[in-house]
């Protein structure tokens, strides 16, 4: 029998975990600070608690999606609700720290109460279906015990480790990538205006480009995790060629007044590991210098 299960925050991804569990067939409870937003849930088929307390009290695991850590620690953090929790499981699906989802399995443990931190590495539309991607972290045995109803969510449920924190720490990391990215786009968009060439000539160039960058990012931390940040016959690139294509791009941007901040960044990691000797090194190398402070 599956268990109920209550869904604290009706905003699209929230909307989003509640419908899935609807439709695998999970009674399902919904809370939302307006409740104008469940509305649509209830026609779906979910039960809509008038308070926090009642979701808590209607199922045995309650999903926590909401805007921040803060905001789960006002709703679940009162006498009459952390009452209500006891015994229960809280999957905490709300965007955070590492070191915030370790104080909140703390305080979990210390209410009597189970807990799971996870990261949703999706957008709303793809909540439900195969492709759906859910860091969790926390006990395995509670993990082991919530795979359906985590399956559910999506079909790629990953169980990073029993430290709380980890799910939220591969997050920001899978966001740093995405995020390069994203920034490096705007970037080439920049120059492309600048030096008036169409953006399709630049997302045609981007297709054919794609396969060689991720080829360089997998080699990157494939090397990054051995520690061989020494050229050798397997090296894709050193930091030599690429600090000289950088001054190009720098030179350009100069020249053409466009915003400098992420390349000044750039620089001062390139100028510690050339400082440091690894100019000729792999490209891996720099790897070395992004754990300390500028």
């Amino acid at each position: 029998m599956r268990p109920a299960i209550s869904v604290l925050g009706m905003g699209r991804m929230g909307s989003a975990l509640a419908h899935a569990l609807i439709k695998a067939g999970y009674p399902t409870t919904v809370w939302n600070r307006t409740a104008a937003k469940a509305a649509p849930l209830a026609a779906a088929g979910a039960e809509v608690a008038a308070s926090v307390r009642d979701a808590v009290a209607a199922s045995e695991v309650v999903i926590v999606n909401v805007s921040d850590y803060q905001a789960t620690e006002s709703l679940l953090r009162n006498g009459t609700v952390a009452a209500a929790l006891k015994g229960k499981l809280v999957i905490e699906l709300t965007s955070g720290t590492p070191d915030g989802a370790r104080e909140a399995q703390a305080w979990a443990e210390r209410h009597g109460l189970r807990y799971l931190d996870g990261a949703i590495l999706a957008t709303p539309d793809y909540i439900g279906t195969e492709a759906g991607t859910l860091l969790v972290s926390g006990p395995a045995n509670v993990f082991e015990h919530s795979r359906a109803a985590l399956g559910a969510l999506g079909g790629n449920v990953q169980f990073i480790g029993e430290d709380p924190g980890l799910a939220n720490a591969l997050d920001s990391a899978v966001l740093a990538l995405m995020w390069g990215a994203l920034f490096g786009g705007l970037q080439a968009i920049a120059v492309a205006r600048a030096e008036t060439i169409d953006l399709g000539v630049l997302a045609k160039q981007w297709a054919a480009t794609a396969p060689v960058i991720d080829g360089l990012v997998s080699d990157l931390i494939k090397r990054s995790a051995a520690g061989r940040y020494a050229a050798d016959g397997e090296t894709l690139s050193s930091v030599s060629p690429h600090y000289g294509a950088f001054h190009h791009l720098v030179d350009l941007m100069k020249a053409r007044g466009i915003d400098r901040t992420i390349t000044d960044g750039y620089e001062a990691v390139f100028r510690r590991a050339i400082d440091a000797g690894h100019l000729h090194d792999d490209f891996a190398s720099l790897s070395q210098f992004m754990g300390q402070p500028a």
